[in-house]
C-alpha cells in the first residue's frame, strides 16, 4: 500500500510541478497524466526514476519521452473521445495509454517486434482495450483504419512522412519531432481540406524513425 501511494504522490508532483507550472493546462490532459501510471511502463531498474523530469531507456536503444513532452505533444493533438488514434513508434505503450485514457480509439505502430509484444501484454495487463499494437513500420502508416483524426509520431524524422498526412481526416492533427538525428522541433499539423496548417510548438530529442519514411540507413535488427 506504501508503495502504491508514493507513485500517487510522485503521479501528482510530476503534474503539479513538471507540467501544470510549464504551461499544460487542459485538464483532461493533467489527469490523464496523474491517472496513466509511468512506473508500469518503465523497466524495473528504473522504477524509481518513473516520474522523474527526463526520458529514460526502456531498452533496445529506444526510449520513455520525458513527461513534459509527452504531456505537451498530447495537448497540442487536441484529443477527444471518440477520435481515431494512430502512434507512430510507441515503444511502452505509455503515449498509447495516454490517448486511451482521454477515449480515443488507439492503433499503436512499433517497429521492433520485441518492444511491440512487451507493450501489447503490458496494455492488456491494465485494461487498455481500445489499444491495438501493431508491430510494423509506423512511417508507412496504417492505412486500413485511416483516416485518423490524431496522429502521433513519437521518434524523429528529417520531415513529416508524407502518407501520414494523407491518412489524417479532415480537421485531424499530427503531431511530430522533425530535424536532424540530434536537435528536432515538436510541429503540430493540421489537415484544412488538402491543405496543412504548421505549429510550431518545442525543441526536443527524440530517438530516430525508423522505416521507409524514416532515417535511410538506419536499420531495426533484434539488438536494436
Amino acid at each position: 500500500m506504501a508503495v502504491v501511494e508514493s507513485f500517487e504522490i510522485q503521479a501528482r508532483d510530476m503534474v503539479e510541478t513538471q507540467l501544470r507550472r510549464r504551461g499544460i493546462r487542459d485538464e483532461r490532459v493533467l489527469e490523464a497524466m496523474r491517472q496513466v501510471p509511468r512506473h508500469e511502463f518503465v523497466p524495473t531498474a528504473m522504477i524509481g526514476a518513473a516520474y522523474a523530469d527526463r526520458p529514460l531507456p526502456i531498452g533496445l536503444r529506444e526510449t520513455i519521452s520525458q513527461p513534459y513532452i509527452v504531456a505537451a505533444m498530447t495537448q497540442a493533438a487536441g484529443v477527444f473521445t471518440g477520435d481515431k488514434a494512430l502512434e507512430i513508434g510507441g515503444g511502452s505503450g505509455y503515449q498509447a495509454a495516454i490517448l486511451a485514457h482521454l477515449g480515443a480509439t488507439v492503433w499503436m505502430m512499433e517497429i521492433n517486434a520485441r518492444l511491440a509484444e512487451s507493450a501489447r501484454l503490458r496494455l492488456a495487463r491494465l485494461g487498455y482495450a481500445n489499444v491495438e499494437v501493431i508491430t510494423g513500420d509506423g512511417s508507412e502508416g496504417l492505412a486500413e483504419h485511416a483516416p485518423y483524426n490524431v496522429v502521433m509520431v513519437s521518434a524523429a524524422a528529417p520531415r513529416v512522412p508524407p502518407v501520414l498526412l494523407h491518412q489524417l481526416a479532415e480537421g485531424g492533427r499530427l503531431v511530430a519531432p522533425v530535424g536532424n538525428l540530434h536537435h528536432q522541433e515538436l510541429l503540430l499539423l493540421s489537415r484544412q481540406k488538402d491543405q496543412f496548417v504548421t505549429q510550431h510548438l518545442d525543441a526536443c530529442q527524440f530517438v530516430p524513425l525508423l522505416g521507409k519514411g524514416g532515417w535511410p540507413g538506419l536499420h531495426c535488427t533484434a539488438e536494436n
